[in-house]
């Protein structure tokens, strides 16, 4: 049985081809496309047709703002068999634009999703700032948070690996939310307490594209936890 992978990155714009490399070179089809991350974007235009035409089986693997469209597209798509997610987020998420409107970052079949909106009262205290404190008060403040719930529980089978020192996101809260509303679906967490938002995985270089901000952990620990996470990514992949 075939295995073709949907690897999508994350804020940073860029996709993860170190990431790719390492999973084509234990033999899974890989498609890593570059996707506007802030715009709307339908999730049909992510590429599930060409990997479905060449593969028996695919999985969608995502970090941060790419982890929030991966189960997205878990729960939506019935093609999708399993889902990886880094850095994850259990909630649709708003963009901002320009002139200071919110609207959401995701369409599906041409309906735009139900999202947090940010709180826009919230300012940051860091320098480079943290914004795991402003997602924690957006859920406070949000009209309709449960609406914007991704509804994970529509999953055939999920894989979280989150940072406990993440800054940008409470990854771990969101991981274990997911956790709790799959009950006793087919679901793996593995968490690194000291580490942040972007895991790296053997044999990759940490990634430092994006705009600056607190992200959280260590190379070390950065690392300790991609060691431990691949092994599970190695249990989901074949199926």
């Amino acid at each position: 049985m075939s295995t073709g992978v949907l690897l999508l990155h994350g804020s940073s714009g860029v996709p993860d081809l170190d990431r790719a490399r390492l999973l084509e070179t234990e033999g899974y089809d890989v498609l890593a496309p570059a996707w506007p991350v802030r715009a709307e974007l339908a999730l049909e235009a992510f590429p599930l047709d060409d990997l479905e035409d060449r593969n028996d089986r695919i999985v969608v693997m995502g970090s941060s703002w790419g982890a929030e469209a991966a189960l997205l597209l878990g729960a939506l798509d019935e093609r999708v068999a399993a889902v990886v997610a880094f850095a994850p987020s259990a909630f649709v998420w708003g963009r901002v634009g320009e002139d200071g409107t919110q609207r959401s970052a995701w369409t599906w079949q041409g309906v735009p999703l139900p999202f947090v909106r940010y709180d826009a009262e919230w300012q940051p205290d860091e320098d480079p700032p943290s914004y795991t404190p402003m997602y924690r008060q957006s859920l406070l403040t949000a009209p309709d948070v449960d609406a914007a719930r991704i509804p994970a529980e529509q999953i055939k089978d999920v894989l979280l690996i989150a940072g406990g020192d993440d800054k940008v996101w409470p990854a771990v809260d969101f991981a274990e939310e997911i956790v709790r509303r799959r009950g006793a679906l087919p679901t793996r967490l593995v968490v690194g307490p000291d580490a942040g938002h972007r895991v790296v995985l053997p044999g990759e270089t940490p990634k430092t594209a994006g705009q600056q901000m607190a992200r959280g952990g260590t190379e070390a620990a950065d690392r300790e936890l991609g060691e431990r996470a691949w092994q599970e990514i190695l249990k989901v992949l074949p199926g």
